[in-house]
């Protein structure tokens, strides 16, 4: 079998910049927000999701789940209630 031959031409802007726009589109945005949402209802009450934003440098896309009860905030520091949430259960 023969080999081909090509030459890859980087896009305009470099390759992270092609990345970093990728990581910032809207369905990866919602995707986010998305899993968020979800680990915060696995969670429970005292847990909440915020909104997804893109950060700076690389432009990578962000989402947080906080303790914003002191109840949820003891439980995560006894129990590690977030890290249990984000593994599934």
């Amino acid at each position: 079998m023969a080999k081909s031959k090509g030459h890859w031409s980087p896009p305009p802007g470099g390759f992270n910049a092609v990345m970093k726009e990728i990581r910032s589109l809207p369905g990866m945005m919602a995707a986010l927000d998305k899993e968020a949402a979800g680990i915060a209802a696995r969670a429970g009450a005292g847990f909440e999701a915020r909104p997804s934003r893109v950060t700076g440098g690389r432009g990578r896309g962000r989402a947080e789940v906080v303790a914003v009860t002191q109840a949820a905030q003891d439980a995560e520091a006894r129990d590690h209630t977030l890290l249990k949430a984000a593994d599934g259960g």
